[in-house]
């Protein structure tokens, strides 16, 4: 027996991707492609803010809505963020707070 773990299945046998599964039907906002790439963290926090004022899918405020999925991406990339990705993504989150007032 392999010691190796399988991600876990649906009934129908396809790979459970929950995290991405949030990022694609999220009531909170539809993202811009590649906004999570962007070099600086003023184009994501302007990106996130753009993304969820045209929202009418989302609960909260546009500035809850776009740092809660700004949080929710850092925190699912985990290890698997670079030292500089991560940076500019944590960096976002002032822009956000600066936008905010």
């Amino acid at each position: 027996m392999s010691s190796s773990k399988k991600p876990s299945t649906h009934a129908k046998g396809t790979t459970r991707r929950w995290s991405a599964h949030v990022m694609q039907t999220s009531n909170a906002l539809d993202l811009e492609p590649g906004v999570f790439k962007l070099s600086s963290p003023r184009q994501v926090a302007e990106s996130l803010m753009r993304s969820a004022r045209a929202s009418h899918r989302r609960k909260g405020s546009p500035f809850r809505s776009a740092m809660s999925m700004l949080v929710f991406f850092i925190n699912r990339g985990g290890k698997g963020l670079s030292a500089e990705r991560k940076r500019v993504l944590e960096a976002a989150k002032d822009e956000l707070r600066r936008m905010k007032s």
